[in-house]
């Protein structure tokens, strides 16, 4: 069914932003859990769904696999390690197998692979997606703009957290946005860095100048032989050049993991109420 849309979901983003961001905190019966993150989880989908996509969506959710970052981190031990690992941001991990149990039982489709980002399995499910169905309509919801990279006429972002007539990205909003083409990203985000992954790009070269030395389409790769590295630009990019060449390898998303679920190309059956959900899971 190619008229189906997929719809990929970030599950660990959206799990943060329900812990950190629902408007109201969700406790049991006896006030002694916090039952938010699960509660916001399929309170957030359940809208996204209903008011931004054009049609009922296949949905599967992904989740970073416990083992998943260690692969970037051995090439840079400094990758992710300003993410803050106390109390607070421990909330929505423990989250994660009701989620997972409400996934089931109401049979919404999830992947998790211990040694894999959830970047990466949902960069393989679309260049699949994409490779089996040329004219399939494929959505992520993340607000991770590392995303960006995947966007073409077929492969749109989907944000929820910003304002209305902003929140669906293609390739064209992010030209507009940034001055830069998907296919660019990994190169901007090495040049001017991404404090989300903890790479601080190279010093003196923001967003703009960024976008400036890449314009027209211009890689990584072309921009030493290309005139427009001049004065303390090229002394700091030269002097760096192979430490940006290994950002710009961090930010690249892997497409080709070996998957143990493919999307089945029906949609998903209308999500269940939240409240449904903490309910069949017993926590009220």
């Amino acid at each position: 069914m190619l008229d189906v849309p997929l719809l990929l979901v970030d599950g660990h983003n959206l799990l943060w932003r329900a812990a950190f961001g629902f408007p109201a905190a969700i406790l049991s019966r006896d006030k002694t859990r916090d039952l938010t993150p699960v509660f916001g989880f399929f309170a957030l989908l359940k809208v996204a769904i209903r008011e931004e996509m054009p049609s009922l969506p296949e949905v599967l959710v992904v989740f970073d696999g416990e083992y998943g970052t260690a692969d970037r981190k051995e090439a840079d031990a400094e990758y992710k390690a300003n993410r803050v690992r106390d109390e607070a941001a421990l909330k929505p991990l423990r989250a994660i197998p009701h989620v997972q149990q409400a996934l089931t039982a109401f049979d919404i489709g999830w992947i998790e692979i211990d040694t894999a980002e959830a970047d990466d399995v949902i960069a393989t499910l679309v260049t699949t997606a994409k490779r089996q169905h040329s004219n399939r309509q494929v959505w992520i919801m993340s607000g991770d703009r590392d995303f960006y990279q995947l966007l073409t006429d077929q492969v749109t972002a989907l944000n929820t957290m910003m304002k209305r007539g902003r929140r669906h990205v293609g390739p064209a909003e992010v030209v507009e946005r940034y001055g830069v083409t998907p296919v660019q990203w990994p190169d901007f985000c090495a040049l001017k860095g991404d404090t989300a992954d903890n790479i601080p790009g190279v010093k003196g070269i923001g967003p703009t100048i960024a976008a400036r030395l890449l314009a027209d389409g211009l890689h990584l790769d072309q921009l030493p032989d290309s005139g427009r590295l001049i004065g303390s630009k090229k002394a700091n990019i030269t002097d760096q050049w192979h430490q940006v060449l290994a950002w710009r390898d961090l930010i690249r998303m892997r497409t080709d993991l070996d998957l143990p679920r493919q999307p089945a190309g029906h949609p998903t059956r209308e999500l269940p109420k939240p409240a449904d959900v903490i309910g069949k899971l017993g926590l009220w």
